[in-house]
């Protein structure tokens, strides 16, 4: 067995962070290694060396496996516009937009792409580590897909079927899920996994041998409740809650409905001394000391949607009492003084007009990774990547930001995953005013976090089901 999928009974039950786990547990032990995504739904992505786009979740389970990241690790990636309309990223580039009304029949075209982003993988690695996408037991969807079932049977891969106890209703999803899918899909099915357990694991004997008994499927393992510094794709709302801590340094967090990267806040959050919350109402900004406009799939939208919600004012506010602001990416953009779109959004629109920007839309993205010196604060080094439509005015004499206003209040820049270098973020805090920054490098707290991971999957996932995956390494 070269390969193992992670299916799951619904979006968030850990499908991600789990095969980053056993990416992780795999790579320590000496085998080859890489993930796989044939089909992700999200706004979260990197930039990969080669220069195209996949899902961040893919970038994470790469490190975790000690290899760059690449577009064959994730060859489908759907970002999501509007209720009815999504940008489609093939193998990194943007090729065009997908309608709801024609989602099934548009997708199955892509199973040939997948299939040979995933022989790519096959081929050069021990262990492909195949993550699924929401739920294999949607009547809705199974037409067509690529993302689970489809793709286990078109590739001829066991799976692995995991669901959330923290959420409650596991036993029933778990068996529910097995119900719904086709005898041969069933069959396809190696084990269960249960994760995100708090507890004795005595109160769970009874529960655990009824679901082996009604489902005739082996049980992988319980995974506990674990608390990891790890981002993740679609929970950005972990980081804290609306109130304000008044003895920590307050980051409120714009989170209209197209954010995108919101896991550039993730090196903050870590920070001992600072409070990031994610906020959805204009009232909950007051008392923040630094206000974010985060990266947006679509600008004009969330621009819109920040003036209909009484942000403007909120701002205007935040700012006389003498508070900062940053934009990062499409943040950025609607801080400047006007977007002219060339048919990417739909429209040209008035900006906020806080920065010296104008920017201009274009159907070519940027995407590029980032390493190179800042000139502010300090000279220290910045690493990062760019994604998006639009060029804009810049200043190179403050990178890694862009433009900055006359009073230093207001910064926009372009670059996702700048506080990840301590050294940095140390620097640019100590300019804010927080004098107890940690440089400790991000991708240092993500590794810690995932050899924890590993360490209790080791422990708690039968071993003699894991056996194979390391065979190949025995048999080398």
């Amino acid at each position: 067995m070269k390969t193992l999928m992670i299916q799951g009974t619904a979006s968030g039950v850990g499908k991600s962070i789990l095969v980053a786990g056993l990416c992780r547990l795999l790579t320590r032990n000496g085998i080859r290694v890489a993930p796989f995504k044939p089909q992700n739904m999200s706004n979260n992505a990197a930039v990969t060396a080669d220069g195209g786009e996949i899902g961040r979740a893919q970038a994470l389970q790469a490190l975790a496996c000690g290899i760059a990241p690449t577009v064959d690790m994730n060859p489908v990636l759907i970002k999501p516009e509007a209720d009815h309309k999504a940008q489609l990223i093939v193998r990194g580039k943007a090729t065009g937009r997908l309608q709801a009304k024609r989602f099934r029949k548009d997708r199955i075209i892509l199973l040939d792409t997948v299939l040979e982003s995933f022989e790519a993988l096959t081929s050069t690695y021990d262990v492909v580590m195949v993550e699924g996408a929401g739920s294999p037991a949607e009547p809705n969807l199974r037409e067509g897909d690529i993302a689970n079932m489809g793709f286990a049977e078109a590739a001829n891969v066991p799976v692995w079927l995991v669901g959330d106890i923290n959420r409650g209703g596991v036993f029933a999803s778990l068996k529910g899920s097995l119900d719904i899918l086709s005898d041969a899909e069933r069959a396809r099915v190696q084990a269960l996994l249960i994760n995100g357990f708090r507890g004795s694991r005595e109160l769970l004997v009874d529960a655990l041998a009824w679901l082996e008994d009604e489902t005739s499927k082996p049980l992988a393992g319980v995974i506990p409740w674990l608390s990891l510094d790890l981002p993740e794709e679609d929970s950005p709302f972990r980081h804290g809650h609306k109130l304000v801590d008044s003895e920590k340094f307050n980051i409120a967090v714009i989170a209209y409905p197209r954010m995108s990267n919101h896991d550039d806040m993730d090196p903050l959050a870590s920070e001992a001394g600072i409070h990031v919350r994610f906020v959805h109402h204009a009232d909950d900004v007051q008392a923040a000391d630094l206000i974010v406009l985060p990266g947006s799939k679509h600008v004009s939208s969330d621009l819109l949607w920040l003036r209909e919600h009484g942000f403007e004012q909120a701002l205007q506010k935040h700012l006389r009492y003498g508070g900062k602001m940053l934009g990062i990416c499409g943040g950025m953009q609607m801080l400047g003084h006007a977007i002219e779109d060339d048919g990417v959004e739909g429209a040209s629109i008035t900006g906020l007009g806080y920065l010296p920007l104008h920017t201009k839309m274009g159907v070519e993205k940027v995407l590029r990774q980032v390493d190179d010196t800042a000139a502010f604060p300090k000279k220290t080094q910045v690493t990062g990547y760019e994604i998006h439509h639009g060029i804009s005015d810049a200043d190179a004499t403050l990178f890694p930001f862009a433009q900055c206003s006359k009073d230093q209040q207001i910064w926009g820049t372009y670059v996702h995953g700048l506080f990840e270098q301590g050294a940095f973020r140390q620097a640019w805090l100590k300019w804010l005013g927080v004098t107890h920054g940690d440089a400790t490098h991000q991708q240092m707290r993500t590794l810690a976090s995932l050899d924890k991971l590993a360490d209790a999957l080791e422990e708690e996932i039968d071993s003699d089901l894991l056996l194979p995956l390391f065979e190949r390494r025995v048999a080398a």
